[in-house]
């Protein structure tokens, strides 16, 4: 199994500055270069300081100046928001600058709140699903040259992506994927596959790659498949129940951004009280402390060899929690030094 790393610049409140999110994100991503991790992964999101990651190719090429050997990867950019002509072309320029490290990760969103604004005329899952669908062959085809689309949400003359990538054929396209369809359709088209198990349990977990395999059983062919869980190595049980603590209020504040009801202003939401992050009919503590990969090195490693068992390629260790830097820091240490070691 690899392990690589997921993360963005977070805040729920103003207390940090953007600049110093920003420091913190880059020392993540060092420390896993020099750890040895095989992928740093940031995605693209607008409007809302909860995720502030405005366009992952600016940050990933940041990145490869300050480091060596790590993979570059948008986990992930959202279809909608992209014409494909534009993207083949930007994640073209970002494989060269980058000399060939980067991994396209492509989605088809998950917050209302981003199509009602990045979208003329709004958006719906199912949309934004298509326009999925419709870029990624659309994109193959671009980096391939002289490609013509003909298709609902984008038509246009024979083109030829400008530049084209250093990458041979392209970089590695990855789709993010939770029912059958999505994964049947990432097999189809020769792509990889990030699932992202949220609080359903081990059972979520074993649920999405039986999906995997059946899309690739239909298919006869295999691809890769990554599983992006957030992440804390603690020393005890009582750092790992602090811990839960500050996930869980993490959790909340996603649910409340993706339900799209509470009042923002300059890009925070409304504040939660504790009794509504306390009584959240579903985030519930000690469900985030089991279903999250929270515990022990040795907790975490028995987690990971049953991932591994099961059929799981990569791990990708998701650092955003609401927590300082220093303990994002100690917990990506202890992952590198303590965990990553029973795999090699």
């Amino acid at each position: 199994m690899k392990f690589s790393l997921f993360a963005h610049m977070e805040r729920v409140d103003e207390q940090q500055r953007q600049k110093d999110l920003y420091d913190e994100f880059m020392s993540l991503c060092k420390m896993a270069d020099e750890g040895g991790m095989t992928t740093v992964w940031t995605g693209e999101h607008h409007g809302m300081d909860f995720t502030i990651a405005p366009n992952p190719f600016l940050n990933l090429i940041d990145i490869s100046h300050q480091t060596k050997n790590i993979r570059l990867g948008t986990g992930t950019v959202v279809a909608p928001y992209w014409h494909p002509i534009k993207l083949a072309g930007e994640a073209a320029m970002t494989d060269i600058i980058t000399k060939g490290r980067l991994e396209l990760g492509i989605a088809r969103g998950a917050y209302s709140f981003e199509y009602e604004r990045m979208v003329p005329g709004g958006m719906d899952a199912w949309a934004a699903g298509e326009c999925l669908r419709e870029m990624v062959p659309a994109i193959k085809g671009l980096w391939k040259g002289n490609h013509t689309q003909e298709s609902k949400h984008y038509n246009f003359p024979k083109t030829t992506s400008s530049p084209k990538p250093l990458t041979q054929d392209g970089p590695p396209i990855w789709i993010a994927a939770r029912d059958i369809n999505s994964h049947e359709f990432a097999i189809s088209q020769d792509c990889n596959v990030q699932v992202t198990p949220l609080w359903q349990g081990l059972e979520e977990v074993e649920g999405l790659i039986e999906k995997y395999n059946e899309a690739c059983n239909k298919f006869d062919r295999r691809t890769k498949i990554m599983i992006l869980q957030h992440a804390y190595v603690a020393k005890d049980e009582v750092e790992a129940d602090k811990a839960a603590t500050k996930l869980h209020e993490f959790y909340c504040y996603f649910g409340a951004w993706f339900k799209n009801e509470r009042p923002i202003n300059q890009g925070l939401i409304q504040s939660l009280t504790q009794e509504e992050i306390d009584n959240h009919p579903f985030y519930k503590k000690e469900a985030i402390k089991n279903d999250l990969m929270i515990g022990t090195s040795e907790q975490i490693i028995e987690r990971l060899k049953h991932y591994e068992a099961l059929g799981y390629d990569e791990f990708a260790y998701w650092s955003d929690s609401g927590m300082t830097r220093e303990e994002k820091e100690t917990s990506l240490r202890r992952f590198i030094d303590e965990v990553m070691p029973a795999f090699n």
